[in-house]
């Protein structure tokens, strides 16, 4: 796609993570949709399940209540609520309430508490007439965090002038609901440490250890869509030496410890064309989830009650260059029946990275070619002697990427198909878990001798859970969130002689030993045409 559309196209970025409520619109599911986009649409919505609340006391604490016009963070205090168990709580919920209109692109956003990362968002862009959105996010996670009084921040970073008009407003809440006549709380992490200043000191009786990272190419550079990007010799705008292959890594002491596939993001204003995304985003487009790795098996290494360097990075990412964003947190449970747990890290095996990119170029009609595959392997081991026992833990995972990128000169067709697998294996005592990710992205942007710019583009997140136990009857969830779009505008001329149309689909299912949900929403230039639920 051309350098100089995607840069006015696709504005800011950012991240959110949860459910994203339906709001009003000009039109409800059902009726019929206009000839072509107007100066108003159907509010942000997606398929996705929503948070679950429970029924029993709660109480409800803003944590700010802002307008974004620049790249100023607000900051403010937070108190945990005194009146729903001190802690004791069996959900929390953080809930996003935004709005904004005029002219704006999306933005980035995140927010921490206490240091903490507990919400990345990007927002939608605007109808002339204004737009709102609200997203809810279960944080009960973060418990320990939540459980002291700490230092708000947050930014979602903004332009606002004469051109760009829309101000940002949003409020964050969190509401707490108290445990149930039954006592029942989630297994949830005894301490959440924020990865920010390059080392971390655990505490000594840790026995399982996870980390997450809110990892994103983002910034408005070429990261924003890593999976275009080309080597020096291909005829493209957005290059890195290696091609499009990322991979999210983390080291402990400089060993690697955990690898994992991003997730291909597609924001608000992604592939050139905004009319895609107005009603249904793409997939996580606002609910970033955090990638994750169980770094149980170094847990022998980082319970000597020292610092340790616990490092982010992303293979792939040309040297010195900026444009990825990954904030990190390391989650920790302690074993209360012993103050120290002793053990032994028993493997760390990496293999070696692949990458292989392969450019065709272009001649004639023919358009230029690039073809990637790459993959790695990692497997980790440990023991730890805690109060229960010895208990061993085995992490193996696998990481695959396949793409086929097509375009021509001028870039005015530029297409992608690519798929991502993310397979991870952990077997921790007498349970194994075995998840398997797949991430996929086919479409195709062109533009016409009359300036008409159109994109197709298909987009899937799907994953398969099983874990099985000695004893127990195994339990599976099988999860597939896609989003397809089609949409058309005359480039270059004022918003009302565009004369845009568009269409798009997402459908969220979930199926397994628990139930299942079917969510299928459809939209026509703006206007929600279906909302059907089948289970």
């Amino acid at each position: 796609m051309r350098r100089q559309r995607i840069t006015s196209l696709l504005g800011g970025l950012a991240l959110v993570a949860g459910a994203l409520l339906a709001g009003a619109g000009p039109a409800t599911a059902g009726e019929a949709p206009p000839a072509e986009f107007g100066t108003d649409w159907h509010d942000p919505v997606t398929a996705a399940p929503p948070v679950p609340h429970p029924d029993t006391r709660s109480c409800e604490v803003t944590l700010a209540k802002v307008q974004f016009k620049d790249f100023t963070p607000y900051r403010g205090g937070y108190e945990p609520p005194a009146d729903c168990g001190a802690g004791d709580w069996s959900t929390v919920v953080l809930r996003l309430d935004g709005k904004v209109k005029g002219r704006q692109f999306d933005r980035l956003g995140y927010l921490s508490l206490g240091g903490v990362e507990i919400l990345r968002t990007s927002t939608p862009e605007p109808s002339p007439e204004g737009i709102a959105w609200s997203v809810e996010k279960d944080v009960t996670r973060y418990r320990d965090t939540l459980r002291r009084p700490g230092q708000v921040e947050m930014l979602i970073g903004n332009v606002v002038d004469d051109t760009y008009t829309g101000v940002i407003e949003v409020e964050v809440t969190l509401t707490f609901y108290a445990a149930d006549h039954r006592g029942h709380r989630p297994d949830t992490p005894d301490r959440v440490l924020p990865l920010t200043a390059g080392t971390v000191t655990t505490p000594r009786n840790s026995e399982r250890l996870l980390a997450e990272v809110y990892a994103t190419g983002s910034g408005g550079g070429c990261e924003e869509f890593w999976y275009l990007t080309t080597p020096d010799a291909a005829p493209y705008s957005c290059k890195a030496e290696g091609g499009p292959y990322r991979e999210v890594q983390i080291s402990v002491d400089g060993r690697p410890a955990g690898i994992a596939a991003p997730f291909p993001h597609v924001w608000t204003g992604g592939w050139s064309n905004p009319f895609l995304w107005y009603v249904v985003p793409g997939p996580h487009a606002f609910d970033v989830q955090p990638v994750s790795y169980d770094l149980t098996p170094f847990a022998a290494v980082l319970n000597d009650g020292r610092p340790h360097a616990v490092t982010v990075s992303v293979a792939g990412l040309p040297a010195g260059q900026s444009g990825w964003s990954t904030p990190a947190n390391l989650l920790v449970w302690q074993d209360h029946g012993r103050a120290v747990v002793t053990g032994k890290l028993t493997r760390a095996d990496a293999g070696e990275l692949r990458n292989s990119p392969v450019y065709t170029p272009g001649s004639g009609t023919e358009r230029h070619r690039l073809d990637t595959e790459g993959g790695h392997r990692l497997t980790t081991a440990g023991y730890l002697d805690t109060s229960h026992g010895r208990v061993a833990t085995t992490v193996t995972r696998s990481l695959a990427n396949t793409s086929a990128h097509r375009w021509t000169e001028g870039e005015d067709q530029d297409a992608l198909t690519a798929t991502w697998t993310d397979e991870e294996t952990v077997t921790r005592g007498g349970t194994t878990t075995r998840i398997r990710r797949t991430y996929a992205m086919d479409g195709e942007i062109t533009l016409d001798a009359a300036d008409r710019l159109r994109t197709v583009l298909t987009l899937a997140d799907r994953s398969d859970t099983t874990v099985l136990g000695a004893g127990r009857a195994p339990s599976w969830t099988r999860t597939e969130d896609t989003y397809t779009g089609d949409a058309a505008y005359t480039s270059g001329v004022p918003r009302d002689q565009r004369h845009a149309v568009g269409t798009s689909s997402e459908r969220y299912r979930v199926v397994g030993s628990t139930g299942c949900y079917d969510r299928e929403l459809r939209t026509e230039q703006g206007a929600l045409t279906v909302d059907r639920r089948r289970c």
